[in-house]
């Protein structure tokens, strides 16, 4: 493997994009239904640039995104809310910049008509292709389309690249997955993302009828057909294994839901990709991931949460540039520059952004720390083991799964430290700065008490000064655990089969071997600073936790100290 390459960019400073002035400072927006192949019409926005002139008549460019959370609605204060007018996803500068923008909802949401029969599946996907088709074909339009979007929206542009559409040219995904099943059952344990409730119909009855619907009495007909779409979180709940066939759809949902399964026709269409996701969240593991199985596919991260524009950086202008690019053929050389940009934490003692021909994770050099039981090498059940590089003090240590953890907020994209929950291991002060650019991977030699419990792994950073943070998690039942070869490029990852055959119970006091690769981090650990893995059996983001948890509580012991035992495998960059 090669070693990464670095071109350091300055830290916590923006990086500059040129561009010019709005060209056009203002906005003409027009909505109507348009019918996709089945009938169905769905609730679509256009916004098309204007200046003092009026609405530009040449043919623009045309960027497509499509929403499952109302393109138009009016708030709880009365204001009217347009997700092109916002530009947290660029859209509002985009039109400044002489592009049409068009916001559609997906069926069964919004004011469009019909009813979901599932999440991202391949109706919706085949109706992103019929609207882009249509954009592309409309006088407004010079035939060339891109699409846009983060969360639920990057995985309906992700989607809908994996139909092909001929006027499709270039999309650029947030926080999106490729491996369905992977993401939201990650290691058999369904966690937060995708399980919420789903929003009343009143919400989308708060949706702005489009223009020819002057008494919103087509709003109301379409939202009437809301009522029978597919719940989300029972959809998910309802498959434990990646072969399930769901009770609610009929068939094996995960695999029409994961866009792995259709990567060839991106390839194949010649679809420029670009995804972006925040190192304080979830899904920037499966957008490296995504960008690692399409070829010249750039990616950028953020030290920001969920779908937040990276700071420090332009990312309304990386956004236009790219665009610029491959939908009006402008030389700007983005095409040339290093595939990755992202941050990385504690960059010459704050935090900066580099650019490097690798993703993150490709090229590193695994490096192996140990659980060991400290001086006593005894047995113990509190959070006082040692992290060392080299192995020692061999023995078992054991844990009672703790039920009683702290309500999560709503939204918690990021775990919260879990040291007093389970078992913890934490290193000496570092001599030297360690940096971690990658995907750790923590080994386990386990037996439990019951033939099946969950295991959560996190790492730590310990501070000098003894703050604590969470830089990396993961999580597997042990009836998953079973490794395969995995369907696309997991960058050596292990993959767990999850398939109904593969998933077994553990037998009472019978050891196994796991594997759970945790979420990827960027960051140089100072020296001074310590490292800690804290190995628990639930974690507070589990929305069903109350529902599968277990009386009496699992007993888990984990064996340590010697090599083929237990460890985590750090992704040490040179």
């Amino acid at each position: 493997m090669q070693p990464i390459r670095w071109v350091a960019v300055a830290a916590a400073a923006a990086i500059a994009v040129p561009g010019n002035a709005a060209d056009y400072p203002d906005v003409q927006r027009s909505s109507l239904y348009v019918p996709v192949r089945d009938g169905t019409r769905l609730a679509v926005n256009i916004y098309r640039p204007a200046g003092s002139g009026g609405v530009e008549s040449a043919p623009l460019p045309v960027i497509f995104v499509f929403t499952p959370y109302r393109a138009r609605f009016v708030g709880q204060d009365g204001k009217v809310n347009e997700v092109a007018l916002n530009d947290r996803m660029a859209l509002r500068s985009l039109i400044a910049a002489g592009y049409v923008v068009a916001v559609a909802d997906i069926r069964g949401k919004g004011a469009s008509f019909g009813s979901r029969h599932g999440f991202q599946d391949r109706t919706e996907a085949r109706d992103g292709y019929d609207l882009v088709e249509w954009l592309a074909h409309q006088p407004f339009s010079t035939g060339k389309v891109g699409m846009i979007g983060c969360s639920y929206l990057g995985g309906a542009t992700f989607h809908t690249a994996t139909t092909a559409p001929p006027s499709l040219k270039a999309v650029f995904i947030g926080a999106s997955d490729l491996d369905k099943y992977a993401f939201v059952k990650r290691g058999g344990i369904t966690a937060q993302f995708n399980t919420r409730p789903d929003e009343p119909l009143s919400e989308d009855l708060a949706s702005v009828p489009v223009d020819a619907d002057a008494n919103g009495m087509q709003l109301k007909a379409a939202v009437a057909q809301h009522a029978a779409n597919t719940p989300m979180a029972a959809l998910w709940y309802g498959m434990p294994y990646r072969d399930s066939v769901s009770p609610l759809t009929g068939n094996a949902f995960w695999n029409e839901a994961s866009v792995y399964n259709y990567m060839g026709a991106i390839r194949r269409a010649g679809i420029a990709t670009y995804f972006w996701s925040n190192w304080q969240d979830e899904p920037t593991a499966q957008s490296i991931l995504s960008a690692a199985n399409l070829p010249g596919a750039k990616f950028l991260a953020g030290p920001g949460s969920h779908c937040v524009p990276p700071p420090g950086f332009d990312f309304t202008g990386e956004v236009r540039r790219y665009f610029d690019h491959y939908l009006k053929g402008v030389d700007n050389g983005i095409e040339r520059e290093p595939r990755a940009t992202y941050w990385v934490e504690g960059l010459e003692g704050k935090g900066g952004y580099v650019r490097s021909r690798s993703l993150p994770g490709e090229g590193v050099k695994p490096v192996s720390w140990f659980l060991d039981g400290g001086r006593s090498g005894s047995a113990r059940s509190v959070n006082d083991g040692m992290l060392a590089s080299t192995p020692a003090n061999r023995g078992t240590d054991r844990f009672t799964v703790r039920y009683d953890l702290p309500d999560p907020d709503y939204f918690a994209f990021w775990a919260r430290p879990m040291d007093d929950k389970g078992l913890s291991y934490t290193s000496a002060p570092l001599a030297r700065a360690m940096k971690l650019v990658g995907y750790p991977v923590v080994r386990l030699k386990v037996s439990a008490d019951k033939p099946d419990a969950n295991v959560f792994v996190y790492l730590d950073e310990v501070a000098a000064d003894g703050k604590v943070e969470v830089v990396s998690f993961g999580r597997l039942a042990l009836s998953h655990r079973k490794l395969v070869a995995a369907p696309y490029n997991t960058l050596g990852l292990p993959w767990h089969s999850g398939l109904q055959r593969d998933v077994a119970p553990l037998p009472v006091g019978q050891q196994a071997d796991l594997a759970i690769d945790l979420t990827p981090v960027s960051r140089i650990v100072p020296a001074g600073a310590r490292l800690r893995v804290t190995i628990a059996g639930a974690d507070p983001r589990q929305r069903n936790l109350k529902q599968i948890m277990q009386t009496p509580a699992p007993v888990i012991a984990v064996e340590r100290g010697g090599r083929g035992t237990s460890w985590i495998d750090l992704p040490v960059a040179d």
